[in-house]
């Protein structure tokens, strides 16, 4: 397992870098090779600035969350893209500096940690990702269900419960 792991991350950064470099040609060909140098040291120098500005609001936030004892669990998220975000920044290299632009701003690093918290639970197999919890609260009065399962209104039934994934006996019941 660790042995295909090594071979497809080898083989990730090998492709990536293969694409900065065509990227590379492509700009100085287009700008030149100095204004495409000058182009990526200043796209650098936005990644330090970023990162400071950013990494620092990410950390305050934490903070506050522990200070007020509740669980970091966006603000960990948004430090740990903050910090890839700059590392893709400070490298050469105008894709990296693209998805680490993504992962800097604050309008674009929600989608992105809704998408990799998506791909991540994903992948986790079944006993590790928890017990599934599904929540619901009346909001009105629902007629008895007829034969068919319908209220008799045309509207569905809506039945109040919690979904729970796992042996049920150490649970309490509401």
């Amino acid at each position: 397992m660790a042995d295909l792991l090594r071979r497809r991350l080898r083989l990730v950064v090998g492709l990536t870098a293969l694409a900065e470099l065509v990227v590379f040609v492509l700009v100085a060909a287009w700008i030149g090779v100095g204004w495409t140098v000058l182009a990526m040291l200043a796209t650098s120098a936005l990644g330090w600035i970023l990162l400071a500005r950013q990494g620092r609001r990410a950390l305050t936030d934490l903070r506050a969350r522990a200070a007020s004892r509740q669980a970091p669990g966006k603000e960990l998220g948004d430090a740990g893209l903050a910090a890839v975000g700059g590392l893709l920044m400070v490298l050469p290299g105008f894709i990296g500096d693209l998805l680490g632009l993504l992962c800097l701003l604050p309008g674009t690093r929600g989608l992105l940690r809704r998408v990799l918290s998506r791909v991540v639970l994903a992948r986790l197999p079944d006993h590790v990702r928890g017990p599934v919890r599904v929540g619901s609260t009346r909001s009105g009065h629902v007629p008895p269900a007829g034969p068919s399962g319908s209220t008799g209104t045309g509207e569905p039934l809506v039945l109040e419960g919690e979904v729970v994934d796992g042996p049920t006996t150490d649970r309490p019941r509401n």
